[in-house]
């Protein structure tokens, strides 16, 4: 019986047994559709055929991780309602279906994001809001009372969710990098969730679900990688974070510290295609996970590395102040700036010696 397994490792070892099982049936059902990635394009870094559809199995864990919880009558706390997690999942549901479409027929991306667009909209229909930020002076700042304007709230939680989910969605260029970054901030809105209820907390309880759901995935799409998450799982992963780092607490900080180097990287490429005349969405080789890669490094060091900052900056979140982790988002600033200058002149150095 579960009740004679401490309840955290009983979660996440189910989640990553069930992630690992639906990944293999994942991948002979990718492989008999023929929805594989194929490497036509220069963007592609990878030497054959992979299976992608990878989020469904991340989804299909999670989701039956949830009902075992549900149904043992392990998952609710009293602070989260059954609705809201109802809507969670079936917005989830939203992703997989956009997801498999997209992969399965390449749609546009002015198609594609209707996906997320809606997926957002459900859970916000469903209840969930970004009510209130934390003060750095202290108290919170209850966002229906700025200018009495109540959709402020529900304006930023959408752009919050679609902020999130593009960052993960863009993320996703080389192996294990966007579920290894996933992995990594689920775990640390699980610290934060313990930090305010160390009985475990629904949230809690989600977040490790996801990142167990997420691990035996990684197994998998660590490189050499042996499937791809696709679009349902690069953008399941971002919007799965988004939601749970609201409902613990609105920690919005916290998902930033996190994912602060992926974020400002995106805003930053996003600008640059901008000024270029080029739509946001457009792809290239431009985001700083591709520029290490040219500039010498490999794909598990890159991960690693990115890996090893976000985990960093999570430990940050959990065990320090608001006003810390305004000043840890201005030092992601700057290790941004540094890391590109230094990429930039690394980049300069093998164009110079390729000349000679």
């Amino acid at each position: 019986m579960i009740f004679n397994i401490p309840k955290f490792i009983f979660v996440f070892i189910l989640a990553l047994v069930l992630s690992g099982v639906l990944v293999k049936l994942v991948m002979i059902l990718a492989r008999r559709l023929k929805i594989l990635d194929y490497p036509n394009t220069d963007r592609k870094i990878h030497q054959k055929p992979i299976p992608l559809l990878g989020g469904l199995a991340i989804y299909g864990a999670f989701l039956l991780t949830v009902f075992i919880l549900w149904q043992q009558k392990l998952l609710l706390d009293g602070r989260v309602d059954l609705s809201i997690i109802v809507w969670f999942l079936l917005a989830g549901l939203v992703l997989m279906i956009n997801g498999y479409l997209d992969d399965k027929y390449s749609l546009a991306p002015k198609i594609s994001i209707g996906g997320p667009i809606l997926a957002s909209l459900i859970v916000i229909v469903g209840g969930l809001k970004i009510a209130y930020i934390t003060n750095p002076s202290g108290g919170v700042l209850y966002l229906d009372g700025l200018f009495n304007w109540d959709f402020i709230g529900l304006a930023i939680t959408f752009l919050w969710l679609m902020g999130i989910t593009y960052t993960t969605k863009l993320l996703d260029g080389i192996d294990g990098l966007t579920s290894s970054i996933g992995l990594i901030a689920s775990l640390v809105i699980f610290g934060v969730s313990m930090s305010w209820d160390v009985a475990g907390s629904s949230t809690s309880l989600l977040s490790l679900a996801l990142a167990g759901s997420i691990l035996g995935f990684l197994i998998f799409n660590w490189h050499p990688a042996k499937i791809f998450l696709g679009e349902a799982g690069s953008t399941f992963i971002g919007f799965a974070l988004g939601v749970l780092s609201i409902i613990s607490g609105s920690k919005i900080a916290t998902a930033l510290l996190v994912m602060g180097l992926p974020v400002l990287d995106i805003f930053w490429v996003i600008i640059k295609r901008i000024k270029r005349g080029q739509v946001f969405w457009h792809s290239d080789q431009e985001h700083l996970h591709f520029r290490l890669l040219k500039s010498g490094f490999s794909q598990k060091q890159i991960v690693l590395f990115l890996s090893a900052v976000s985990l960093s900056f999570g430990i940050i979140s959990i065990f320090f102040t608001t006003k810390i982790k305004i000043s840890a988002l201005l030092i992601v600033i700057i290790l941004m700036i540094i890391l590109s200058s230094w990429i930039n002149y690394r980049l300069r150095e093998q164009d110079e010696k390729t000349k000679i």
